[in-house]
């Protein structure tokens, strides 16, 4: 392990950065009007070999009919790349079975390894590589990019991330594989059938993340097929039976707690079958957006911004917090405007009993629940500029005060008005249509707004962009150029996080109210199959490809919904509480009532958790492999140092 460095500096210093056969990977697109001593440097940049402060990487202009248009192709001779993989920390598996960090030095104990096998290490993985190089190309003695006075540099900033807020450089991206996707989309969601995603498929093109995404709306949608097939005899015959509706309840709690914890499972075996759960992590520098004066980091040394995180704490307690409650009471104000929507709406059809007014009945609701997604996505944009206003040193940091915005407000949008109608107005028939309606138009309108006009809008820029080619060929036919121009225009793909937003909102609609209303399991389900397809549809079709970002779980999510299977026990007793058969049994004391559902709550929250902590995290077999890797591990490492004393004595 203290020889790597030595050995990598000597591989780097023999690594040739021409190859004849150059694949791209990765695509730059600089700003238009961009200075040629600014392209100059920054090429060459690229170009330059590690120990000269350069990502020693191959880059080729883009040369079309028009000539040249400040895009640029990125490689990677099979030797850098394997180095690359070295340095980031991937893990392979290697000819034993064992998963273990990838060493150039170690390279031939690796499963499929040859000096001339260029698909050991996946597309995903080289454009993963070039990135983290490219990301990590800092300036040494630069006071400013070359050109631009303005864009000012020190030792030790990332020259992309400066690039990028000057407006110099307009996007980085990696390469669709026609081939490999043309495969991939057949496999994934070219023919309707009952089975499993092909995740290690999608994985090895899209990254882990993407990857994990896909593999837990899967295991979601499977987990809620029992809570739909108990539910659709339950809404069609016990509509008041006690008996049934505190079963049904009971099994709601247990069921959110169980299907969380198995996930945990199967998530490590995943990622241990993918080599992320193995990945170290990485010390995390600075986001794009932190800004501060220039001073010395502590713990690296290296001289960075620097923010004080008292300034930070005011505007987060002065700021953001006063807007977040602010928002937050305007959409109790909103949820009020509802409610008296609902009380006209009922006093119309009270005085016409009519066709019309029965449908007029669902009209609130459905405008109320159109409002909400309008509010989310408009509170979504403030809490993205707040956040990034405090001024987050870390990716981590800014990416957990978002969440916690986000979450907040629309657990508060989404769920105030049936905690109002069911615990303020007792209106079980109420909470039943309320919940329909919203569950059902928040699916639709997310259906419409995430996939179906995405890809409407792309299927008519990619038919003006043939028009303007002249070109009649499939995406598999397409040139470099005109491939690289076709998908320099899609839109970006932002990340999981509106996805498991709305699974996590579905998950609320399901666990919180569903003995009120047990088809929510069923629509969720019939949802969720449709997501499936349409969100491979827009991966595939509407969206650059994404870089792969190596991930160990779902992070903060897993929490998060946790935390809405704590809410969901107390929820549930409590409507137990209400029902008329139980509050029949206490006709003396409500006090023996309410003591009582406390009681049974508290019991039923510590069953929850004795089974989270029974249930192991991580089957027994990834445990004892984990072990052995530590345990080797660490006998490496005193050996080495049993050897390096050996060494110390001799002299």
């Amino acid at each position: 392990m203290v020889q790597k460095p030595q050995k990598m500096a000597e591989s780097w210093s023999f690594l040739d950065t021409v190859e004849s056969n150059f694949r791209p990977l990765v695509v730059i697109e600089l700003a238009k009007g961009t200075k040629e001593e600014t392209i100059e440097w920054f090429t060459k940049r690229i170009a330059d070999k590690k120990a000269d402060g350069g990502a020693q990487l191959l880059i080729k202009p883009l040369v079309t009919e028009n000539g040249h248009e400040n895009i640029y192709l990125v490689g990677a001779s099979h030797l850098r790349l394997l180095l690359g993989a070295e340095n980031v920390g991937l893990v392979k598996e290697c000819n034993d079975n064992s998963m273990r960090t990838f060493t150039y030095s170690s390279r031939k104990t690796f499963k499929d390894f040859a000096d001339d096998n260029h698909n050991f290490l996946t597309m995903a993985e080289c454009q993963y590589i070039i990135k983290h190089e490219l990301e990590n190309l800092r300036a040494k003695n630069e006071k400013m990019i070359p050109g631009y006075p303005q864009a000012k540099l020190y030792p030790g900033k990332s020259i992309v991330r400066r690039l990028l807020t000057s407006g110099i450089l307009v996007q980085i991206f990696p390469l669709h594989d026609r081939e490999e996707l043309k495969k991939l989309r057949h496999s994934w969601y070219g023919r309707v059938r009952v089975g499993y995603q092909p995740l290690d498929d999608i994985r090895c093109y899209f990254g882990e993340t993407i990857a994990l995404y896909f593999g837990f709306l899967e295991y979601f949608t499977f987990a809620l097929i029992p809570m739909a097939v108990i539910g659709i005899p339950y809404y069609v015959f016990a509509w008041e039976d006690y008996d049934k509706y505190v079963m049904f309840a009971t099994f709601n709690l247990l069921w959110s707690t169980v299907i969380l914890e198995v996930w945990k499972r199967i998530c490590a075996v995943l990622t241990y079958r993918w080599g992320t759960l193995l990945m170290k992590r990485q010390f995390e520098e600075p986001r794009p957006g932190f800004h501060g004066v220039l001073g010395i980091n502590p713990v690296t040394g290296r001289e960075e911004p620097v923010y004080s995180s008292i300034k930070r704490q005011l505007r987060i307690y002065l700021v953001s917090l006063p807007f977040v409650c602010l928002c937050l009471y305007f959409s109790l104000y909103v949820m009020m405007i509802y409610f008296d929507l609902e009380q006209w709406a009922l006093d119309y059809h009270n005085e016409n009993e009519s066709n019309f007014s029965s449908l007029m009945l669902y009209v609130p609701s459905i405008i109320y629940a159109v409002v909400i997604e309008i509010m989310n996505r408009i509170y979504r944009y403030a809490a993205e500029f707040l956040t990034s206003w405090e001024n987050h040193r870390l990716e981590s940091s800014y990416q957990n005060h978002l969440i916690l915005k986000v979450l907040v407000f629309n657990f508060l949008n989404c769920f105030a008005s049936l905690f109002y109608i069911a615990f303020v107005l007792f209106d079980m028939k109420l909470l039943r249509q309320s919940l329909a309606t919203l569950l059902i138009t928040s699916q639709i309108l997310n259906q419409f707004a995430e996939s179906l006009l995405p890809y409407w809008l792309q299927k008519r820029h990619n038919k003006r962009m043939k028009k303007l080619t002249c070109s009649q060929k499939t995406d598999a036919d397409l040139s470099l150029a005109e491939q690289v121009n076709m998908e320099k225009e899609m839109g970006t793909y932002l990340g999981t996080f509106d996805d498991y937003l709305e699974l996590f909102l579905q998950f609320g609609y399901v666990s919180l109210f569903s003995c009120v209303y047990p088809l929510a399991a069923v629509f969720a389900v019939l949802n969720n199959i449709t997501e499936i397809y349409s969100d491979a549809l827009k991966m595939c079709r509407v969206y650059k490809r994404p870089f792969a970002e190596p991930t160990a779980n779902i992070g903060v999510w897993q929490l998060a919904f946790e935390t809405m299977s704590v809410i969901s026990v107390i929820t549930n007793c409590m409507l137990i509480g209400m029902s008329p058969q139980v509050d029949a049994l206490f006709p003396d004391s409500k006090m023996d009532l309410v003591l009582t559902v406390a009681f049974i709550e508290h019991l039923l929250l510590a069953i929850k958790f004795i089974m989270a902590f029974v249930i192991p995290d991580k089957p027994r077999d990834i445990q004892m492999k984990l072990a052995k890797l530590e345990f080797e591990s660490l006998e490496a490492l005193k050996q080495q140092q049993m050897k390096l004393a050996a060494e110390s004595l001799k002299e």
